[in-house]
């Protein structure tokens, strides 16, 4: 990615740092503590949301890390739950504070709907992403040019200067994978995506240039499910998991669709979606078989 791609926008410096992740993870961590003291004296939803003037949905959107936080809320509730530790206090209200904090990508709310907040705020918080893709090569690891002719089919009425706005979004995503400690990718692209020349045969040339290289890096695993396999386990659709750090937190499933995306957050829908991830990295060709497969697609485009 040259520099030209990201110069002079207002996320160029710290906050692509240690909070370029946004508010997700501290709301998560909040909210599962919470609900671990809640329930420890065994208080109610409905009288927790009494205290703080709200509701029971409201606690439950709390808990689940769905809501931000006031912080005369959350002192409030501290002391219901009986939470006397002055450093523990000030730890969880410190987490209060980082869950309102805005994102990065939150400058380009004019081209994100609503409904991928989620999945944006999940990938830029993530230790891991796998994905399976079958017509298009995931965004992570897309060029400009593949990023740009991409969004044109997608949103064929939109101005170039919207255009621009959402290449230039999709781009700057991909600095998780370079950040330290980097996000881990591992994708499984259906050979379509790679056959199928999205803006032309020399954009799509250099788009399969860029994948032969930035699969070399040892954050990034890309594996081809070839036309000759067959069936496989995932021929619904895209898929994508994203594992957040640590321990306590859930792993995010999401399935775009073409005007609004899923997130089965079950723990038995999550399981299925794994298992069938699993399998497909068993079922498609080994990472390391991938830049010879990549070079011969060139070679034939």
């Amino acid at each position: 990615m040259g520099a030209e791609e990201t110069a002079g926008t207002p996320f160029d410096s710290e906050v692509l740092g240690g909070r370029s992740a946004g508010p997700m993870v501290p709301r998560l961590l909040l909210g599962a503590r919470l609900r671990r003291l809640r329930e420890g004296r065994g208080v109610s939803r409905e009288a927790a949301g009494r205290l703080i003037r709200g509701s029971r949905s409201k606690i439950s959107r709390m808990e689940g890390g769905r809501h931000g936080f006031k912080l005369r809320d959350v002192t409030d509730l501290l002391t219901l739950y009986g939470v006397t530790d002055e450093a523990e206090r000030a730890t969880l209200l410190t987490l209060a504070e980082e869950a309102n904090t805005p994102a990065w990508w939150q400058y380009f709310n004019d081209v994100v709907p609503a409904w991928k907040q989620n999945y944006l705020a999940a990938e830029q918080a993530a230790s891991l992403v796998r994905c399976f893709e079958v017509q298009r090569i995931p965004a992570l690891l897309q060029t400009s040019g593949y990023a740009r002719a991409s969004v044109r089919l997608a949103h064929p009425d939109a101005s170039e200067e919207e255009t621009e706005r959402r290449v230039e979004l999709r781009m700057s995503r991909q600095r998780v994978l370079h950040r330290r400690p980097a996000t881990r990718l591992w994708a499984v692209l259906d050979e379509a995506a790679l056959r199928r020349p999205v803006g032309g045969i020399p954009t799509m040339r250099a788009q399969l240039r860029h994948l032969i290289e930035i699969c070399r890096l040892p954050q990034i695993s890309v594996q081809i499910m070839p036309f000759l396999g067959g069936g496989h386990s995932a021929e619904g659709g895209p898929i994508t998991i994203v594992r957040l750090p640590g321990s306590e937190l859930p792993d995010v499933v999401y399935l775009e669709q073409l005007a609004t995306g899923l997130y089965p957050d079950r723990p038995a829908e999550i399981e299925c979606y794994w298992d069938a991830m699993n399998r497909l990295a068993v079922e498609a060709e080994s990472p390391d078989e991938t830049p010879t497969i990549l070079h011969r697609i060139l070679q034939e485009t």
